[in-house]
């Protein structure tokens, strides 16, 4: 994958661009002037760059960055109304924000939110959507809908309780205050913390170990973890997290990462895994489970 605007995402003001670096990927939000603010079309663009994603073999992880000095500083409020609005429905429950956001959840592949400057309001929620967020010393962390007077879209608000408890969300949701990258990091918003000027080093050695690593392994255990997350206890919950315990002990057992990682490990090298089995693989462990869910 060239370095480019993923399809639809150019419009004066604000563009969603995607390019790669050997098997990293990284989305940039780009708002010049504006720290990045998302507009309509830059919400929008989310999907078909996450789709994009999903179906490139040669990509192993992906980064999701602002161009320059800030993440964003969150949606577009000149745009809100249209942001907000479901096309399909008529209500101001989500729209583009809840489209984008869900199709960076779920994108099978390990996702990072490099987090410099402002992440505030909406870029919460995209930075939410990513399995580990990573903090320059220099971020600040705001959640404003009180600011406003909007409700979020419920998506985002259970995503921010799961990550930081019910207190915590109520917390920075009534106050909307803004918390420096240590305080989010004690809050549970972030994993880690790295100084300002070691900060794109960093983000650059996690992201290739991720790309190292079996893909096999990170992919099944990011549906595992996803489905102990959103199935919850009881009979159900347990009989989905059988399911797809199954389906991926299956795979593994065929996708070559564990003898490659066997044998590499006795011969003291480091192995080269091969396997980044795509969305169909996760699609059909979704299906396995009776979800069926078409956006996995």
């Amino acid at each position: 994958m060239s370095a480019g605007t993923a399809p639809g995402a150019t419009e004066p003001g604000g563009s969603v661009q995607v390019s790669q670096q050997g098997a990293i990927a990284t989305v940039t939000l780009s708002n010049p002037g504006r720290r990045n603010t998302m507009t309509e079309a830059m919400w929008r663009a989310l999907e078909p760059a996450c789709a994009r994603l999903a179906d490139d073999g040669s990509v192993r992880a992906v980064v999701v960055r602002g161009a320059g000095t800030d993440f964003s500083a969150g949606a577009d409020i000149s745009d809100l109304r249209a942001i907000l609005r479901d096309e399909d429905s008529g209500r101001h429950d989500g729209g583009a924000v809840a489209a984008g956001e869900a199709a960076l959840a779920g994108l099978h592949k390990p996702t990072i939110a490099a987090v410099e400057g402002y992440c505030l309001g909406g870029a919460w929620q995209i930075a939410a959507a990513c399995d580990i967020r990573l903090a320059s010393s220099a971020a600040t962390f705001g959640i404003t809908p009180a600011k406003i007077g909007i409700v979020y879209p419920t998506a985002g608000i259970e995503r921010l309780v799961r990550i930081a408890g019910p207190a915590t969300a109520k917390y920075l949701l009534f106050s909307g205050d803004f918390v420096d990258a240590e305080r989010a990091r004690v809050l549970g918003l972030v994993q880690a913390v790295h100084p300002a000027e070691a900060f794109w080093g960093e983000v650059d050695a996690f992201a290739e170990r991720l790309a190292s690593r079996s893909q096999l392994s990170i992919q099944a255990m990011k549906d595992i973890v996803d489905t102990i997350d959103s199935a919850g206890g009881g009979e159900h919950g347990r009989a989905q997290l059988a399911r797809a315990n199954e389906h991926w002990q299956q795979l593994m057992t065929t996708s070559g990462d564990a003898e490659t990682g066997v044998k590499a490990f006795l011969a003291k090298r480091t192995p080269e895994f091969t396997w980044n089995g795509g969305r169909d693989v996760q699609r059909h462990a979704r299906q396995s489970m009776g979800t069926g869910d078409p956006a996995l």
